[in-house]
């Protein structure tokens, strides 16, 4: 069930949608790169366990807060200065940001397996094992885009870690448009890949992306409503209403978590309530704060 105020909020929402122990050992990245991606001050290093490597950013101090951006499976850390919400930016006096290039993003720097089994839980693998090669128990989560499903898996699979999460424009099913995320990663992601990685098939490429948007065709694909329904972990969505990012989802997430809530929208015009809904989140994270 969802309480008076959260229903409130719901219905405003709607209403307006009518309107360390180990380490890290940095590699030096090209300063023009470095500058490009990330804010300056910013460290750029690899981690790499068996046959993946990850590219990830440090900047700032506190407690660790890691921030997937968006763009599908071209989820990079390039796009910050464009996205939505450029996190290592804002939160940089905040928190200690951690981002990365996921695996096999387009014009990342991040490689490893194209896995067809559990392939959500693939990337949840990637993103734990960096947190615990920079010696990080416990964090905050930002996703932005894909990152609501890579979001909701996390806390699925490490529902002690993961303290608090943002959700912002969270990619999920729109029952219109089927397969938009498949065709996407297909016309898109996989033409781009085939390029650097020729010995993986487009059989192997269609398999992989059935496997993500297929298997669960409901929801935000990473988990199941059931498994929103029991997660303790405390959400703020920050919705969204294209196709990739459906509104519905965004009310979903926030109904059907016990512990969730939603933003206005649309919140991001005016530029004043998109700096008020940029520190509600602030705020939200602070908290949930833990030692």
């Amino acid at each position: 069930m969802v309480d008076s105020s959260r229903r409130t909020v719901l219905a405003t929402g709607v209403a307006a949608a009518a309107a360390t122990a180990v380490a890290p050992v940095f590699a030096p990245a090209p300063q023009a790169t470095a500058q490009q991606i990330l804010p300056a001050g910013a460290k750029v290093g690899f981690y790499e366990k068996g046959n993946v490597r990850i590219r990830y950013g440090e900047i700032g101090s506190g407690f660790p807060l890691l921030a997937t951006p968006g763009g599908g499976l071209s989820s990079r850390m390039a796009v910050w200065p464009n996205a939505v919400i450029n996190i290592p930016e804002e939160y940089k006096n905040d928190f200690r940001i951690i981002t990365m290039d996921q695996r096999n993003a387009t014009g990342g720097e991040s490689t490893g397996p194209v896995q067809l089994d559990n392939p959500w839980d693939a990337f949840a693998d990637d993103q734990l094992a960096l947190m615990d090669h920079l010696g990080i128990r416990q964090f905050f989560f930002f996703g932005n885009c894909i990152g609501g499903p890579f979001a909701m898996k996390l806390m699925q699979r490490a529902p002690q870690r993961v303290v608090a999460a943002i959700l912002s424009q969270p990619v999920g099913h729109k029952p219109d448009k089927p397969d938009f995320m498949y065709d996407s990663g297909r016309d898109n992601w996989a033409k781009e890949l085939r390029t650097r990685r020729p010995d993986v098939s487009m059989e192997i490429i269609e398999k992989y992306l059935h496997n993500l948007y297929r298997v669960q065709p409901d929801f935000v694909y990473s988990v199941s409503r059931d498994f929103a329904k029991s997660c303790q972990t405390p959400i703020i969505v920050l919705p969204d209403d294209v196709v990739a990012h459906p509104l519905q989802v965004s009310i979903d997430i926030a109904s059907l978590a016990p512990n969730a809530e939603i933003t206005v929208f649309p919140w991001k015009d005016p530029a004043d309530l998109k700096a008020r809904t940029i520190n509600r989140a602030r705020a939200f994270l602070k908290r949930h704060q833990t030692a």
